[in-house]
């Protein structure tokens, strides 16, 4: 019982997400209460780089890495919201770029204040350099990608209507279905191992059904579920695969984080599933590269 566990846990926790996702993007969707686009979605965002800032300070503080405690949760939040904010306040024009306009001063305002801090608390010979490079390193690599989250769901629409839904579904279908499979046929027939060293639970076997999963989830809702809407770069096929081998390596790279800082999750805030970094890793390194490819688009 006790080793079934983990899997009952990540089954509860998953479908209570897809859950909350789901009725959160059917408000966004349609604009409930009136709500610009991305206003119903983007507490979540919110919540993820904050909630896996602190995780960060955390995991780095058992390893005798000091991070601002309270400013990596707030500037990785800041990053994330900064598109939605530039787009509500009429700084951002219909140029897909525009957005992202934000960002770049959220960055800004992240490294002034990492930096103002250790200015006034300076003293000789206690880390300060490498607390604020940690800091605003922690801050701005969890932040900025889950910025390009929120930039997917304000893409202009071609009509100038309200942004469409389906760049931002067609991201976290595309790495929810691969982190899925992977995990699916990695446990049940994986054999060679993808980095041993790194990441013993990954092999070939699971990323290669990774990435048939996520060509058929990106064929679904971007052959299927957007009709004759508009397409990313290179089409749905392009588009699946890419994302899909992106969503691999931002796995990988929070697996050498955690293996650096001697920890097995980032934390258990979800159960089963572990922390906010563990349930947003793979998009991290996704979410750029989606968001380039439906830019792009047509």
């Amino acid at each position: 019982m006790s080793a079934r566990r983990p899997l009952v846990s990540r089954l509860v926790v998953g479908a209570a997400t897809i859950a909350c996702f789901s009725a959160l993007a059917g408000a966004d969707a349609t604009g409930a209460a009136g709500a610009p686009a991305a206003a119903w979605l983007l507490p979540i965002a919110v919540v993820a780089a904050a909630g896996g800032a602190v995780e960060a300070v955390r995991l780095a503080a058992a390893r005798g890495i000091g991070l601002a405690p309270w400013l990596v949760p707030l500037g990785a939040a800041g990053i994330a919201a900064a598109p939605a904010a530039a787009v509500w306040c009429g700084a951002a024009g219909q140029h897909p770029l525009a957005a992202l306009g934000g960002v770049t001063v959220a960055c800004g305002a992240v490294l002034a204040a990492v930096f103002g801090t250790e200015i006034v608390r300076y003293a000789p010979d206690r880390g300060s350099l490498a607390r604020a490079c940690g800091s605003a390193l922690a801050a701005i690599a969890i932040g900025v990608p889950l910025a390009f989250v929120v930039a997917l769901r304000l893409l202009p629409a071609a009509d100038g209507g309200r942004p469409p839904l389906v760049p931002l579904v067609s991201l976290i279908a595309v790495v929810k279905a691969a982190d899925i499979a992977a995990y699916a046929v990695g446990s049940l027939a994986g054999r060679h191992r993808m980095a041993p060293r790194l990441s013993p639970g990954k092999t070939w076997e699971g990323a290669a059904a990774a990435l048939v999963a996520a060509a058929v989830a990106a064929w679904l809702v971007i052959e299927r579920g957007s009709g004759a809407g508009p397409k990313p770069a290179g089409g749905w096929l392009a588009f699946g695969l890419c994302v899909g081998i992106a969503g691999i390596a931002g796995d990988l790279s929070e697996s050498l984080v955690k293996r650096e800082l001697h920890a097995k999750d980032s934390g258990a805030a979800l159960g089963g599933m572990g922390g906010c970094l563990d349930l947003v890793d793979s998009l991290l390194l996704a979410a750029p590269v989606a968001w380039v490819l439906w830019a792009l688009g047509s």
